[in-house]
């Protein structure tokens, strides 16, 4: 009985990763962003442009899904050349000696109506553990038969906690640079295809 019950789990386990789908982001058609307020007064935008991620996807249970990605801290632009390489330097991301951003998920949850993905961030070499609430937003198949699944989702981070602390403090006692920083990403994946069987000789 105990090895018919041993059985039924190792099926249920090979079910969930048939029902699996791998996907892997489409930069072209996705954007991570990020605002961060300035003088207390107003916000700076701006992006990252190098980036890479891959989704486990399963439609039935989302919760057996997961994600990683990552992000080149060279990559990143506000439109003004002196701040960004400012944000480059040692002062901020120091993209030399760290030249990527990393995420991994640890679990999804449901939450309410919706999800949270649970899983680790580092960031200059340090690694907390973040949660954050995420939107499928849709699975379509375009012109060339490829199957397409979009995704949002939006945190904030501590950018102190992760050794990003540069400052200033202006004359009212505010800060320069904000340590709440938004993250905005915007993801379109796209289904990878199965490796195709080895041909078998006669």
């Amino acid at each position: 009985m105990r090895r018919f019950g041993i059985v039924l789990g190792i099926l249920a386990a090979a079910a969930g990763l048939l029902a699996a789908e791998t996907y892997t982001v489409d930069p072209a058609h996705s954007h991570v962003g990020f605002k961060v307020t300035h003088m207390v007064i107003s916000k700076v935008s701006g992006q990252f442009t190098s980036f890479s991620g891959t989704f486990i996807y399963d439609e039935q249970d989302i919760t057996q899904s997961s994600i990683r990605g990552k992000i080149g801290t060279a990559s990143i632009t506000t439109q003004n050349e002196m701040r960004d390489k400012h944000l480059k330097s040692p002062d901020f991301l120091d993209a030399e000696k760290n030249p990527e951003i990393t995420f991994e998920s640890k679990a999804i949850v449901k939450s309410g109506d919706g999800y949270r993905v649970v899983g680790t961030l580092t960031l200059r070499g340090l690694s907390k553990e973040i949660s954050f609430p995420f939107t499928i937003t849709g699975k379509v198949k375009d012109p060339q038969g490829n199957e397409r699944l979009g995704a949002e989702a939006s945190l904030t981070i501590n950018r102190m906690e992760y050794g990003v602390s540069w400052n200033k403090t202006l004359d009212t006692g505010g800060l320069v640079v904000g340590k709440d920083v938004q993250i905005d990403l915007s993801a379109e994946f796209i289904k990878q295809k199965p490796p195709a069987a080895p041909a078998t000789g006669k």
